[in-house]
């Protein structure tokens, strides 16, 4: 069974989920579908992807109870705005088929906007109203969460940020650790962008019998982050749900940490959007 982490609010999401990321929104339904069919409950879709209607399809036509389903979606870049952060959720929940999201997040904070505190609003409203459980943004940096914290109510509780071996983020993670805000890891193998190929990986996951992303997200798991790896490929799929029994040593994670060269793959939230 996929463990599963209690956010600050008491909500409780399972530690391994399946994302969607550039997953053609013509295929979406299908790979969502397997997906479920070997496990997994926690699905990762966003606006900004446009394949919700294909996240929902699938769980309406898997017959799993909503309540053993996590499902999040993401605020798109140009719905920031208190009313249009609910509005868009209202959108994003016809096309998912669904009366409420488990977690919708900013997906990203566009700082040059300067919109981020009062799209917060709008996601505080969204969840008195019960249209998400849980509420939380993405790749915010401290700075920002700082800002949330002083002038809102509500602690997000997850950031979703870009965590791999070679972005580890620790002073990100402790800063979410110390104000009780859980770490979702975004590209937590590398993107095929040769994290993958490192001796460092391969030489773990041949001597522990798995494979190179089996052992990278069993180093994400030990160190409490919530991952949702992407695959268009059913065998890696299934694949990247077998890694509860991956067994990594003090030496692995030591030797996994000291990969890290704050290398980013997507852009930096500083300016991006």
């Amino acid at each position: 069974m996929t463990p599963t982490i209690t956010l600050n609010d008491g909500v409780r999401i399972p530690q391994l989920g399946f994302g969607v990321f550039q997953i053609d929104p013509a295929r979406t339904a299908d790979k969502v579908k397997a997906a479920l069919e070997i496990g997994y409950r926690h699905i990762d879709t966003a606006q900004m992807y446009g394949n919700e209607e294909g996240v929902g399809k699938a769980i309406a036509d898997s017959g799993i109870a909503r309540d053993e389903l996590f499902v999040t979606t993401k605020l798109n870049n140009d719905g920031h705005g208190r009313d249009e952060a609910l509005k868009r959720l209202e959108e994003s929940l016809d096309r998912l088929g669904l009366e409420f999201v488990d977690l919708y997040l900013i997906h990203w904070p566009q700082p040059e906007l300067d919109r981020y505190v009062e799209t917060w609003e709008g996601l505080e409203d969204a969840k008195k109203e019960g249209r998400t459980r849980s509420i939380g943004v993405s790749n915010f940096h401290p700075q920002h969460l700082d800002r949330l914290a002083a002038e809102t109510s509500t602690v997000p509780s997850i950031n979703q940020i870009e965590l791999h071996p070679h972005l580890s983020q620790a002073a990100l993670r402790e800063y979410h650790h110390n104000h009780g805000i859980a770490t979702e890891a975004w590209s937590p193998i590398g993107q095929g962008k040769g994290l993958l190929e490192e001796s460092t990986i391969t030489d773990i996951a041949q001597r522990v019998g798995k494979t190179p992303a089996q052992v990278v997200l069993a180093w994400h798991l030990h160190h409490g982050n919530i991952v949702f790896p992407k695959s268009n490929t059913v065998s890696r799929i299934q694949e990247n749900f077998q890694i509860f029994d991956v067994e990594l040593g003090g030496d692995d994670i030591a030797a996994i940490d000291r990969m890290n060269a704050d290398q980013r793959i997507g852009p930096n939230p500083e300016n991006f959007g």
